[in-house]
């Protein structure tokens, strides 16, 4: 045996050794004893670690080696889970393991999705490959040919000429006023053989001449990619500029001008083909992704429903929303649309609004307090405050958020339109954040990521918002039952929104069914709900454009509905408040495990969602 050099590496080394999880083991391998969960949180742990240290080393956006690379890890952890002893687990421990399986799940069908789209782009995108060759061959510290390099990086400006050649050509054969050029068009012969067509590969046959076709999403998307190739090359070259003598003597040309050229290009897209400018009136455009992926998303969330019944439970809530709404009209002697343009005009003078979100905050807290429904730990109630959103900001988010320890509000400001300062102040009136203020502070998102920080902080790994949001929106409903509206105003500010979660799901999912377009949705959101034009448009603009999960918005009142229903379940065994101190010691997982842990139900290696929530409104 070779000699330890210290006592510390025989430790070390001993102390890998007798890790469970750190060794290669058969399905079958049965522990002489039973596994803790603290075990499988070790596992999880390490997964993070892993699959961490893998995306951060190969950032290399929109590359084969990238996705390559991280389905290799995928299938490395699959194989390590599958090796642990599940019977040997407690609850909590199959808990985390299911979690750990359907995480793995999910990341594959990710990579998958981003395949589809890199395959959708491809041809766009000039000389990808080709940079991200030689930003690959530094990272392995291979000599550079700089020479050779100069060469292959001095094309990219004269492809990107010959693509936006290619996508004007198809514009022009959509637009009647710009078809006629003068021109006689190419016969057949005097076109390239498009197996010949390769730009952004080192190819030196021509590209085609063909027209390529470029959705305003596929545009803004690529847009996007177009930037992350830029950004390649400029680490690459940053990386031996001034570092290689001969370096700047070969490609400070042939950079300069490839930079320029994506840079102008990467704008073009936006701008001209998507239409994205930066007005108040751009385009929505979003990038649906289609029934199978969202299938699979649904599968992930452990939902046993597809997006169609979904869409039916949404849809169930809007109606007796809108018959509450009505009930709550009629007490003030108005229609509800009336009613709810009379709401709306009681919000505050500029420069209060932060003494409403105060007003409610206080009177919230007191609440749980005088009916014990809920532990709030002193520090938690001491360490919150307000941000104001700038009117950048509310272009995507016109109401309030929570960034913790931050409560983020929407205001009028100064250099606003005269019509939007009116839509910002009417969209945030006083009645509105009767209910918002307890949604993003206590009992709603700062109470539950105190919590969260102090309780299997690892299942953060898992976050859902089918129990991020759903915990928020289960206070609503928790409230709106216990009478916590005090006028008929408040009930209509407390209905709003509830209209206004039932609505998320039937546009949000309907965009990515293809069954619903961005402007169809805003209109939904303006009609059905009565939101202002600039919140309406602002709530679309933030549901289609791929910064979270498709599911995000469906996840507030189908989350809700599934706490409620589980409260229900276990209001027997509970009181309100070891129910709700419960599920805060949980983490942010699919409820459906929350369930498992309360109630304790069976779990198998091949659990499939199977719990129906759904019902009829109290």
């Amino acid at each position: 045996m070779t000699r330890f050099r210290s006592a510390a590496a025989f430790i070390l080394v001993l102390g890998w050794l007798s890790n469970p999880l750190l060794r290669a083991a058969p399905v079958d391998a049965k522990p002489p004893t039973k596994q803790p969960a603290a075990d499988m949180a070790e596992l999880i742990r390490l997964y993070g670690i892993d699959y961490g240290s893998v995306s951060r080393f190969y950032e290399l956006p929109w590359s084969e080696i990238r996705l390559d690379r991280m389905e290799k890890v995928i299938t490395e952890w699959q194989e390590r889970l599958n090796a642990v002893n599940f019977d040997a687990l407690d609850q909590q421990g199959r808990i985390d393991w299911l979690l750990l399986r359907n995480k793995l799940t999910s990341e594959s069908a990710r990579l998958s999705l981003e395949r589809r789209r890199l395959s959708e782009m491809d041809e766009l995108l000039p000389s990808r490959k080709a940079i991200q060759d030689l930003e690959q061959a530094r990272w392995r510290m291979e000599p550079v040919d700089i020479q050779k390099a100069a060469g292959a990086i001095s094309g990219i400006s004269d492809q990107v000429k010959k693509l936006r050649k290619r996508i004007e050509k198809e514009k022009k054969e959509k637009d009647p006023a710009k078809k006629d050029s003068g021109k006689p068009p190419k016969s057949p012969g005097e076109q390239s053989d498009p197996k010949d067509d390769s730009p952004g590969r080192d190819d030196p046959k021509p590209a085609s001449e063909a027209m390529i076709k470029v959705s305003p999403s596929l545009a803004r998307r690529t847009a996007s990619a177009v930037g992350d190739v830029r950004n390649t090359l400029k680490s690459w070259s940053g990386f031996y500029d001034g570092f290689l003598p001969e370096f700047s003597w070969w490609m400070k040309k042939p950079d300069d001008a490839a930079l320029a050229a994506l840079d102008d290009y990467s704008k073009w897209l936006r701008e001209d083909i998507a239409g994205l400018k930066g007005g108040d009136e751009e385009p929505l455009i979003g990038d649906p992704i289609g029934a199978t992926a969202l299938a699979d998303d649904i599968a992930a969330e452990m939902l046993p429903y597809s997006a169609e019944e979904l869409i039916a439970i949404g849809e169930a809530e809007f109606e007796w929303c809108e018959a509450r709404m009505k009930e709550a009209a009629k007490e003030m002697g108005l229609d509800w649309k009336a009613a709810l343009a009379k709401v709306k005009t009681g919000y505050v003078p500029p420069g209060q609004q932060d003494s409403v979100v105060l007003d409610e905050a206080r009177r919230s807290i007191q609440f749980l307090k005088d009916h014990n429904l809920v532990t709030i730990p002193p520090l938690a109630e001491e360490i919150w405050r307000m941000t104001m959103l700038q009117p950048d900001a509310q272009k995507t988010m016109p109401y309030a958020a929570y960034s913790g320890p931050n409560m983020l509000v929407a205001y009028a400001k100064d250099d606003m339109k005269h019509e939007d300062k009116l839509m910002s102040m009417r969209g945030n009136n006083r009645h509105f954040m009767h209910i918002v203020v307890p949604h993003e502070l206590i009992p709603g998102h700062h109470l539950q990521g105190f919590m969260a920080a102090r309780n299997r902080a690892y299942r953060s790994a898992f976050s859902t918002p089918f129990l991020v949001e759903g915990w928020s929106l289960y206070w609503e409903l928790m409230l709106w039952e216990m009478n916590y509206s005090r006028t008929p105003e408040d009930r209509i500010g407390m209905l709003f929104w509830r209209m206004h979660r039932c609505a998320r799901i039937i546009v949000s999912l309907k965009f990515h069914l293809g069954k619903m377009t961005p402007t169809e949705m805003v209109n939904f959101i303006v009609d059905r709900v009565g939101h202002e034009k600039l919140g309406a448009t602002s709530e679309v603009r933030r549901f289609i454009t791929g910064g979270y999960s498709p599911l995000y918005q469906c996840g507030y009142m189908i989350g809700g509905l599934q706490l409620r229903a589980l409260r229900k379940e276990l209001a027997p065994k509970m009181s309100d408040r070891q129910f709700n101190d419960a599920i805060l010691m949980q983490g942010p997982i699919p409820i459906e495990f929350i369930r498992a842990a309360l109630a304790n139900t069976p779990l198998r290696r091949d659990t499939k969602p199977t719990w129906k929530f759904a019902g009829a409104q109290p």
